[in-house]
């Protein structure tokens, strides 16, 4: 009884999450210019404050909020605490970061990084071999996505749905709406998303240390008194995770995160600039949520112990299932679940806009049909992640050792470039693959951290070094473009600087 009632729970948000995105594309029309790739990818640039916030709010309430966070908290503790600190300095970056790029994207006709790479350097090769490198670091988090997914489905069903079948399920609800809705329909499931999310994650921050541990009060106190490992870096049996690491990471990650595909598919989706800055300052809000799962983590530790390995994850879950009523274990496994949807989507948007647009679409047979192509890599690259998820697990999970040091390393290329002619295509080409290929030689080699650090600072400081030496040492090419076709020149701010004047690059 308990398994239907929980999984019919389930099983009716699923229906709405998919009505939700025929329902977005219906009240936007075909007919009004955004039959296009530019409607289906970036929601044809005309989201406003509420729905961009609500769809960036998707990079931070993931799977990992149900799953991972709570599952640092029980093995590590403190260490965790990272999430917070590089998504809170990121949205500071993307306050500057997000408006340029907007504009840039908008001035001449761009939807995504691959895009934006290939006219900022005139090499539409160099779009498709970022293609390449960004689908390399983004297929880890779709298969983390659908295990994390299959999961939540699987334990709240109380186990009468298998792992395979609940992959499977998310898999097929992500692509069919993501392929009809594109990111318009994204952002509206994410609406319900984060109703679900606030709502679920508000009630289990007052219920499970009042119902296991009569307050607050009693929870800290046996925390501190018992688990005083947990609350200091570098955490409890974390491999040395300690302060360095702590402030090495936030600083790349809260780099990486704005020129993330998934988050400049958000800021291009924007209304205006305006709409992005508004975003940033709103958007930490909604980041102090995170400690709730990260907290419960720990209490799990006490109500229960002995969970080893990816078990671990199961934390704050195990909890949930044992002490509500089987429609609260419903609603909250489908708000763990839509946390898994809308980030997925948007993964899988950005790879088949990225190969429509700049692999496929630059095969002249198919470059009418770009929006096509990219539904078509979307239905692929989910397919890939699902059968990647039944037959070689670990292959993906490895890559995604790289997948955020791996993406920074695309930070001077993209955003140096952007704001500094003297960067040539050869000193960018340079530091990307000296920088990607350190990063790759320290995680696989176990050497991630070094001397305390995140591997990819280290590889984003080779990257930048290498790239100024050949800027300034290497072979210089003529661009005879005006600084407003080059660089990013917010059109909301006076454009001094937007002299038409060529110069040697």
């Amino acid at each position: 009884m308990n398994a239907t009632v929980s999984t019919a729970v389930f099983g009716g948000f699923m229906a709405v999450t998919v009505a939700l995105g025929l329902l977005a594309v219906r009240r936007r029309g075909a007919g009004e210019g955004g039959g296009g790739l530019a409607e289906w990818s970036v929601g044809g640039r005309s989201l406003g404050t509420v729905f961009i916030w609500v769809l960036m709010a998707g990079e931070s309430y993931t799977s990992f909020s149900y799953l991972g966070a709570a599952g640092w908290g029980y093995n590590s503790g403190a260490p965790v605490l990272y999430v917070l600190a590089y998504m809170s300095c990121g949205y500071a970056i993307g306050y500057v970061v997000g408006p340029m790029l907007w504009a840039y994207a908008r001035r001449h006709g761009l939807v995504g990084i691959t895009d934006i790479v290939a006219h900022r350097y005139r090499r539409p090769w160099l779009g498709a071999a970022v293609a390449v490198l960004a689908t390399v670091c983004l297929l880890p988090y779709i298969q983390l996505q659908i295990t994390g997914m299959g999961v939540v489905v699987s334990t709240i069903s109380y186990g009468s749905i298998s792992l395979n079948w609940a992959y499977f399920l998310a898999f097929a609800v992500t692509t069919a709406f993501v392929v009809i809705s594109g990111l318009r329909g994204s952002a509206w499931v994410s609406v319900l998303k984060d109703i679900l999310v606030i709502g679920t994650l508000g009630f289990l921050a007052i219920y499970v240390p009042v119902h296991y541990f009569d307050g607050y009060g009693p929870l800290l106190h046996r925390l501190v008194a018992e688990k005083p490992q947990w609350l200091t870096f570098p955490g409890h049996a974390s491999g040395g995770l300690g302060q360095v690491w702590f402030a090495t990471t936030t600083v790349i990650n809260s780099l990486t995160v704005v020129i993330f595909p998934t988050t400049v598919a958000g800021y291009l989706g924007a209304r205006n600039a305006d709409a992005l800055r508004r975003n940033a300052m709103y958007l930490p809000f909604y980041n102090v949520l995170l400690f709730v799962p990260m907290l419960l983590g720990l209490a799990a530790l006490f109500v229960v112990p002995g969970l080893a390995g990816a078990d671990s994850n199961l934390a704050l879950f195990k909890m949930v299932v044992d002490s509500l009523p089987a429609w609260a274990v419903g609603l909250t496994g489908a708000a763990a679940a839509l946390s898994s949807i809308v980030p997925m989507a948007v993964f899988m948007l950005v790879i088949g806009t990225m190969w429509g647009r700049s692999v496929l679409g630059a095969i002249p047979r198919l470059a009418g049909r770009q929006k096509l192509s990219s539904q078509v890599v979307v239905v692929a690259a989910g397919t890939l992640a699902l059968l990647l998820t039944y037959t070689a697990p670990n292959t993906l999970v490895r890559l995604s050792l790289i997948s955020y040091e791996g993406m920074a390393q695309l930070v001077p290329m993209l955003l140096l470039g952007l704001v500094w002619r003297r960067l040539t295509v050869h000193a960018a080409v340079s530091g990307l693959m000296a920088g990607f290929t350190l990063v790759c030689a320290l995680v696989f080699t176990g050497h991630d951290p070094l001397w305390g650090m995140n591997a990819g600072i280290i590889g984003l400081a080779v990257n930048a070094a290498v790239a100024l030496a050949v800027a300034w040492l290497g072979p210089r090419e003529r661009d005879e473009r005006p600084d407003a076709e080059v660089l990013a020149l917010d059109d909301e701010f006076p454009r001094a600087a937007a002299v038409s004047r060529p110069e040697s690059s």
